[in-house]
């Protein structure tokens, strides 16, 4: 397996593409730890992964706030304390959706609270790892970005700036912690298969007064697969970045959406 022995920090591992990318990296030999603010979910996840044991891995719960900077060190210390002092990778999936409106509607509580989780939470999170890495002279980060502001979904302003800033991010990041060995990369899925995006897309339908299957269909007609995205597929590419075979691979956006974007 490609990651025995590794220590994996899983945000918004209670549920979706984080429960994925949990179990994915589970199968390849990582131990865990998940995070996020719904502890039964996150319990469930953890039971999900019970049959690693066998293999000598473990799987952890840390109810954790990622937009909050106590509850992030807390996150990490106790990463630290369960594991040996050691965080080999850090995937930041947290995330909310934000609002469905015009800009000119959005309310400054809607942006800011976007900004949080999906920005100041990555922030947060790399800040507080990346310590132990440097030390370490190797890790991984992966955040998870996505397809929206690449591609423009009208109504997503908070959410597309929150995602697009993600690059900037990772792309400075990898030149400041490349000389340790350390690598940082985005991952942006494109519309997910799954309840979230179906949500997203009625909102949509009420927003742009068309029916949903007409917003499903805009959703797909422009990806070169006309599908949307499985999960599974995104979770995939997380376990790649995080393990040796893409040991050169650095600063990169990897798009998994099926053609939609191709940058």
């Amino acid at each position: 397996m490609q990651l025995t022995n590794k220590v994996a920090i899983v945000t918004g591992a209670s549920g979706g593409l984080g429960r994925a990318i949990a179990l994915a990296l589970a199968a390849q030999g990582a131990s865990l730890v998940l995070a996020s603010r719904n502890t039964v979910a996150l319990e469930e996840t953890q039971r999900q992964l019970s049959h690693i044991q066998e293999h000598g891995q473990r799987a952890i719960v840390v109810p954790t706030d990622v937009q909050d900077e106590a509850s992030v060190q807390h996150l990490v210390e106790e990463t630290l304390r369960q594991f040996e002092g050691r965080i080999d990778i850090l995937v930041c999936n947290s995330g909310i959706a934000g609002p469905t409106a015009p800009l000119i509607e959005v309310k400054i509580e809607q942006w800011q609270e976007t900004l949080a989780t999906n920005l100041t939470g990555p922030f947060l999170c790399c800040r507080a790892v990346l310590p132990t890495m440097l030390e370490q002279q190797a890790g991984s980060v992966i955040l998870i970005g996505s397809g929206t502001g690449k591609h423009p979904l009208i109504g997503r302003t908070p959410y597309a700036a929150s995602k697009i800033a993600l690059v900037g991010m990772a792309r400075t990041l990898a030149m400041e912690v490349g000389p340790s060995n350390v690598r940082v990369n985005v991952v942006s899925p494109g519309p997910l298969d799954g309840e979230r995006i179906q949500a997203v897309l009625q909102k949509q339908a009420e927003l742009r007064h068309m029916s949903y299957e007409q917003i499903k269909a805009q959703a797909t007609s422009g990806s070169a697969l006309k599908r949307f995205t499985p999960v599974q597929d995104v979770a995939d590419t997380v376990v790649f970045l995080a393990s040796d075979q893409a040991a050169s691979i650095t600063g990169e956006d990897m798009n998994v959406s099926g053609g939609l974007v191709m940058v």
